[in-house]
């Protein structure tokens, strides 16, 4: 009975409010296996450009009727990944390493 339910819900397998973010797990997978690789190959423009993907997307999530709480699981998610991989692009470049040797110097 409940997974009847769940079935014919708003949110169900039968909507895009299920594909839709279950799609959208291939880019948290992705950022994942993209940790393992040298900060070198990270394109800071397409991470940025993934982290404001994700951010607009959390709103969307949480501002669509019926509420669709796994897609918003799953951007916050991603943009989690996509920050730490701008972190990282941040220190190969020497942005956030900059601070340091500016207190250093003081």
């Amino acid at each position: 009975m409940a997974f009847r339910s769940f079935l014919n819900s708003p949110v169900g397998p039968k909507t895009t409010h299920f594909w839709g973010p279950i799609a959208n797990w291939g880019f948290v997978a992705a950022g994942l296996v993209d940790t393992q690789k040298p900060p070198e190959m990270i394109s800071g423009n397409m991470t940025g450009v993934m982290c404001i993907y994700s951010a607009l997307f959390m709103r969307f999530a949480w501002m669509v009727q019926p509420r669709n709480y796994l897609l918003l699981v799953c951007h916050v998610s991603n943009e989690s990944v996509q920050l730490y991989q701008l972190s990282r692009w941040a220190k190969s470049q020497g942005y956030l390493t900059q601070k340091k040797d500016e207190a250093a110097s003081q």
